[in-house]
């Protein structure tokens, strides 16, 4: 074979190579490694969590109504006390003195009325005896047998004894009024005194102990707190006070099942329901950047053993619960400006016909809108369709753990793209896509 046709083949399988390679160049699409899930049925549950703090539901701050010092101290803190059993005493012997002068001024008061009442009786007994001697005066006046001076006499008589036993009536009247306020006087300082002797109000636990055997208790005024003495805590119904963010308040509701661990318990999960939800937020002193939150009270099912108040807790409530629900991967969710026109449908995207190659091309200027229509962002998700991504409006319900609900858009069965995030940021509707391994283990290691 001559040099000439060597370079003549040559040449020809040169050119029929180039050929196919560019017919394979133009057939070839750049495609993005991605992640991908396909839509099904779950079941979701919506929770709000919130730390706080465990509380009783009835706790009694103990404070002294009499001033005094502290004698007779018989409880420790964490002892268990019932209702009516005796606390602690005050000293009672300025109290036991005044009740004595009470009693006293009471019985003086009787006494007197004893003595007014026989000043009625006597007063009574001569008016009627200065009645008498006037009946027998006047008939000796009318006789003649008499002078009209001691006649007169005798009428003026008869006037004083009735003006005495009126006056005598009134004492009767002013002293039984004292004896009422004496007797008022003497139940005040028996209640008085009664105050010294504290006893349980409830049955509980001594969770404080603020005095000691010896100390003045001070009472309280308008102004100024007083001593509180002991604390009493009633441990048989157990709350949390927690602090739930604004924006999860509009979703929490009375009744709503919570689980909550508490920190001091590990390994402990127990079940409550929300018993309190808060109108008003939670004021902050001396912080203007703090969040608003609320506070929500779960009252926790059943007794909860060697709890302590003010152990810190965090709370999981389940706000909702959906059954067998269609739903999508939080992941898939991104947002897109697209435009709407007037009756609300999108208007559809040019996609790069099968086979074709993308160009680069600098940026395009904005869409020019037509009459009625909007630019709109749209939250959806990009669901693989004949190996291209396709963006659809998707309308969520409530968000579970990993899931959204999905009200609209998606149906069993969609491939939703799910990652991972820098593609699935800057993705364009018509990009081909390629499910990979290696983009779903990159995804699971970000």
């Amino acid at each position: 074979m001559t040099r000439k046709k060597l370079l003549i083949g040559g040449g020809i399988v040169v050119v029929l190579a180039a050929i196919a390679y560019a017919n394979f160049a133009f057939k070839r699409t750049d495609s993005i490694n991605v992640t991908a899930e396909k839509i099904e049925r779950r079941d979701l549950e919506a929770i709000v969590s919130a730390s706080g703090k465990i509380q009783p539901k009835k706790s009694v701050n103990i404070s002294a109504e009499t001033m005094g010092k502290v004698v007779h101290l018989r409880v420790e803190q964490g002892d268990i006390v019932k209702a009516g059993q005796p606390l602690l005493e005050i000293d009672p012997r300025n109290l036991e003195s005044t009740l004595n002068q009470r009693q006293a001024s009471l019985d003086t008061a009787k006494s007197t009325l004893v003595q007014t009442k026989s000043q009625v009786n006597n007063s009574r007994v001569a008016l009627k005896q200065s009645e008498d001697t006037l009946a027998r005066q006047e008939a000796q006046f009318k006789a003649g047998l008499l002078s009209r001076q001691e006649y007169e006499r005798a009428q003026s008589d008869v006037e004083t004894q009735r003006t005495n036993v009126l006056v005598s009536q009134q004492s009767v009247a002013v002293q039984e009024q004292r004896i009422k306020q004496e007797e008022a006087n003497l139940a005040s300082a028996q209640f008085d005194l009664n105050k010294v002797r504290i006893v349980s109000p409830i049955d509980g636990l001594v969770t404080a102990r603020n005095v000691e055997e010896g100390e003045t208790a001070v009472v309280g005024t308008m102004n100024n707190a007083g001593t509180v003495l002991l604390t009493v805590a009633d441990l048989s119904v157990i709350e949390t006070e927690l602090e739930v963010d604004e924006t999860d308040i509009p979703y929490v509701k009375l009744g709503q099942p919570a689980k909550i661990t508490i920190d001091a318990l590990q390994d402990q999960t127990f079940t409550g329901k929300v018993t309190e939800v808060g109108n008003s937020p939670i004021a902050v002193t001396g912080s203007t950047t703090r969040a608003t939150n609320f506070k929500v009270k779960v009252t926790i099912d059943g007794r909860v053993p060697n709890v302590r108040p003010g152990f810190t807790c965090t709370a999981v409530i389940t706000t909702a619960n959906r059954t067998k629900s269609v739903s999508v991967p939080i992941q898939a969710m991104t947002v897109r400006e697209r435009i709407v026109n007037a009756d609300g449908s999108l208007v559809p995207v040019p996609v790069p016909p099968p086979g074709s190659r993308p160009k680069a091309t600098t940026p395009a200027a904005p869409e020019e809108l037509k009459p009625g229509q909007t630019r709109k962002e749209i939250e959806g998700a990009f669901v693989i369709r004949e190996g291209r991504a396709t963006f659809v409006p998707v309308k969520t319900g409530i968000a579970g753990e990993k899931y959204f609900e999905v009200l609209d858009g998606l149906k069993d069965g969609d491939q939703v793209i799910t990652g991972p995030f820098q593609s699935v940021r800057g993705m364009k509707d018509g990009d081909a896509v390629k499910i990979t391994t290696a983009a779903a283990a990159a995804a699971a290691k970000s």
